[in-house]
């Protein structure tokens, strides 16, 4: 009886296996190709698979790609067996379309979730003497970017999206050069060093790729308040002491372009100490290893001194361009600021 027990156990077991498995036809992309997808476990949202493109007139199969990972739930509705969402949304498991703007299409089969991103990954295989065969740089914009990269075939352009969390954001233009990619723009966004922002822009002049950087506040991504803020007319600059997060003072400089020159605390020096603010005469201090800085806001005069090797520098500031005063220090609760 334990032996018949066990066998029954096993066969349903290996039915189980058997009726998991199953084999969609992925069809009404060309009058000359259909495509396959099979999946081994259908009874869970996403299973390892293959998928596979056929010549339609002699059933000949021509692309097989593995996939360590395929969504079930996209393909059990025929409605939804071919779709795309650039860059990373839905996606079916076979794309066809002309990606190195010869004219003729090509493919793009998913072959799971490989990208670091984690989201969906394809093998490029671009058409060639009545043959697919397999690009190792096109594919390598699926693998290394955010999904798929879209087609822009009146610009003769393709375009990749990237991004780490909420902070980091790229996106990148490619022209076709020698059936290759060939990087020509490269714009990324990065606000992983709250509360400032930074903008990368990389172009291809010539043969050479040219970057231009700019950082700036982030102040409405991050809801900073400007506690205090004033224009000094002699160096063209700047300065804003801003309330980071409710607990945090910055000490900031924009130059005439509105990109920051110099802020403090930087995150690696933070202490409890960062600034001292006197109440009598309404200045704050605080130093770094090349300077100490005297922020003031006392009669009407506002400014900085900044005394560096021996000499101090008076940046006055313009009383027009004045936003705020350093008496809302006094209202709030800073962690980074010793009042007096």
């Amino acid at each position: 009886m334990k032996r018949i027990l066990i066998l029954c156990f096993i066969v349903l077991g290996w039915l189980h296996s058997a009726f998991g498995q199953v084999t969609f036809n992925i069809d009404g992309f060309s009058e000359q190709y259909y495509g396959k997808v099979y999946f081994s476990d259908t009874t869970q949202t996403a299973s390892a698979g293959w998928v596979e493109v056929y010549d339609r007139a002699t059933k000949k199969k021509l692309i097989h790609v593995d996939a360590d990972e395929l969504s079930f739930d996209l393909y059990d509705n025929p409605q939804k067996a071919y779709i795309t969402k650039i860059p990373y949304e839905e996606q079916s498991a076979i794309l066809y379309k002309d990606f190195n703007f010869d004219g003729v299409k090509d493919f793009a089969i998913i072959d799971g979730f490989r990208n670091w991103t984690l989201g969906h990954s394809f093998k490029i295989f671009l058409a060639s003497s009545k043959r697919f065969v397999f690009s190792d740089s096109f594919t390598e914009l699926t693998q290394d970017n955010q999904g798929m990269f879209t087609v822009n075939a009146i610009n003769k352009t393709i375009s990749t999206k990237s991004k780490i969390g909420d902070t980091w954001y790229q996106y990148s233009d490619y022209i076709v050069e020698n059936n290759k990619p060939k990087l020509i723009r490269r714009h990324t966004d990065d606000y992983e060093h709250a509360p400032f922002y930074r903008e990368t822009i990389e172009e291809l002049k010539g043969n050479k790729m040219v970057k231009t950087t700019r950082s700036s506040l982030a102040l409405e991504r991050y809801h900073i308040e400007e506690c205090f803020k004033f224009h000094v007319d002699k160096v063209n600059k700047d300065i804003i002491l801003c309330n980071f997060y409710d607990d945090r003072l910055y000490y900031v400089i924009l130059d005439a372009k509105q990109n920051v020159e110099f802020y403090y605390p930087f995150e690696e020096l933070r202490q409890t100490s960062d600034f001292i603010f006197y109440r009598k005469n309404g200045k704050l201090t605080f130093k770094n290893k090349d300077a100490s800085y005297t922020i003031y806001d006392k009669s009407g005069k506002i400014g900085v001194d900044i005394t560096y090797k021996g000499k101090t520098h008076q940046w006055k500031g313009n009383a027009k361009s004045r936003r705020g005063s350093i008496g809302k220090l006094l209202k709030i609760s800073l962690d980074n600021v010793v009042y007096q």
